[in-house]
């Protein structure tokens, strides 16, 4: 891992110091889920998460993406420190600056691959012109434009999940957080898929926190880094 100074140009994209994260449930009694996790991403850097089932990784992906809280410690998004925001300022950072992508697409069915891109940027206050642009242009850079006007139930496994990053990166977030993006693929689909991903992260100099069981997969990011025991180690 290369050491990067933290001028204003490279203030970490994502930021976790000291995070915990404890469940309380029957016996034992309480678990301790997250010990104390230190990360960071920079802009356009690929990072792969690897975490048996039951680790913590979609616990630590939630804190990440502000769809959970931490007991104690710092989750800061480009720089600014998200932790005793209010639920008005998360929100507005998770639409603003959060793109999330999980194993099964959760395209909305009764619309087209267009448009399930285009509602996001239309909910955000896009023009519905701009956002239709935007939309073709990013389904043009994963190969799925010709789909563009197909419903998910019409597409293969494999474009439902291109559309899916398309929609995530709508707003143009600087953070993506994937839970098994390629987990549910066959493994020829996955590495088309993967591929499209890391060519969207390098155009567009977001950061990318990606969990996977695929060893492959990981081999091909930037670094890796696994939760075991509710701490993270380098790979």
């Amino acid at each position: 891992m290369s050491d990067v100074v933290n001028t204003p140009e490279t203030i970490p994209a994502l930021q976790l110091r000291g995070v915990t994260k404890t469940y309380k449930q029957g016996e034992p009694g309480e678990i301790a889920v997250l010990k104390g996790v230190d990360l960071t991403i920079q802009p356009g850097e690929i990072v792969a998460l690897v975490a048996p089932s039951g680790a913590g990784k979609s616990t630590l992906l939630h804190i990440a993406g502000l769809l959970d809280g931490a007991d104690a410690g710092q989750v800061s998004i480009c720089g600014e420190d998200m932790q005793g925001r209010s639920d008005r300022k998360r929100t507005r950072v998770r639409r603003d600056q959060l793109g999330f992508v999980y194993q099964f697409h959760h395209l909305l069915p009764e619309f087209t691959a267009l448009e399930n891109i285009v509602l996001p940027l239309l909910a955000n206050g896009v023009p519905k012109p701009e956002a239709e642009a935007r939309a073709l242009s990013l389904l043009d850079s994963v190969g799925v434009k010709p789909r563009a006007d197909h419903r998910p139930a019409a597409m293969s496994g494999g474009e439902q999940q291109r559309v899916a990053f398309c929609r995530a990166m709508a707003n143009e977030p600087r953070v993506l957080l994937a839970d098994e993006p390629t987990g549910n693929l066959d493994p020829a689909t996955s590495d088309r898929v993967f591929d499209a991903l890391v060519r969207l992260v390098r155009e567009t100099g977001l950061c990318a926190l990606i969990a996977t069981h695929n060893l492959e997969l990981a081999q091909r990011m930037d670094r890796r880094v696994a939760l075991e025991d509710g701490h993270l180690r380098a790979l």
